[in-house]
């Protein structure tokens, strides 16, 4: 097998990589951070193609497409994404359009594209990592929350065509809650609540995915969260997520 995983440095990509170098699956790593990759390049126990790419950038995301095409992945996984905290009005724009552009606009360009050639041979697996910030509006960060949103409804979707064309192609969200990884770091905040370890998250995510799970929700908290969640009122979710969210000021 052959994966190609984007924010794949750090993280829950990281050992998502690592996790899948003991199965013998050869690896396509994308990140930023050239000498960070070239580290996880010889450290890890199988074969590894690395990528420099900043998917901010259409044409760089457009780029890598036509670079890896014919590498025959098996397994795409989209996990490049950040967070920005603040109150809409003060946050910056700019650096919410970066946002955009990584978590929506890449996801969705590499998850077409690659889908196109798994049609075609009847067979893959895409991984697409949402949040669960995607199940709800979420004040304070209501730019990310909106981005994963899209992430996860857009999987789902697509999770049902390929399941109506009969098709070998599995598309699986991963929705998390807090995650111990540098996420907090970029977005500037700290969790609110104890985060999951990123190893357990991404052997979860991987073997779930292999078992075609359709929504990934790592750990009980986050599965009654999303499940109570469908009984509470649009404004008390608003009232208890901007709370969460206040808890995160540093």
């Amino acid at each position: 097998m052959k994966a190609l995983i984007t924010g794949a440095s750090s993280g829950i990509g990281l050992d998502m990589a690592r996790y899948l170098a003991t199965m013998k699956c050869e690896l396509i790593l994308v990140a930023r951070d050239k000498e960070k990759l070239e580290k996880i390049q010889e450290s890890l126990p199988t074969k590894v193609t690395i990528i420099v790419a900043d998917l901010s950038n259409e044409q760089k995301v457009k780029e890598l497409y036509v670079l890896t095409k014919n590498e025959k992945i098996d397994i795409l996984i989209n996990n490049a994404g950040f967070g920005v905290f603040g109150n809409f009005t003060e946050t910056d724009l700019n650096k919410e359009l970066e946002m955009i552009d990584t978590n929506i606009k890449a996801v969705h360009l590499l998850t077409k594209s690659f889908l196109k050639d798994m049609e075609k041979n009847n067979y893959g697996y895409i991984l697409n990592v949402a949040s669960s910030a995607a199940f709800q509006p979420g004040p304070l960060m209501a730019t990310y929350y909106a981005t994963k949103s899209y992430v996860y409804q857009l999987s789902e979707a697509i999770y049902y065509e390929q399941k109506k064309k009969q098709s070998n192609v599995h598309i699986s969200v991963l929705c998390p809650g807090p995650v111990a990884t540098n996420f907090n770091n970029v977005a500037g905040v700290k969790f609110g609540v104890k985060p999951l370890k990123s190893t357990y998250v991404a052997k979860y995510a991987i073997d779930q995915m292999f078992k075609n799970k359709m929504l990934i929700i790592p750990g009980f908290t986050m599965k009654c969260a999303k499940f109570f969640g469908r009984f509470i009122s649009d404004k008390m979710l608003l009232r208890i997520a901007y709370r969460i969210q206040k808890k995160k000021i540093n």
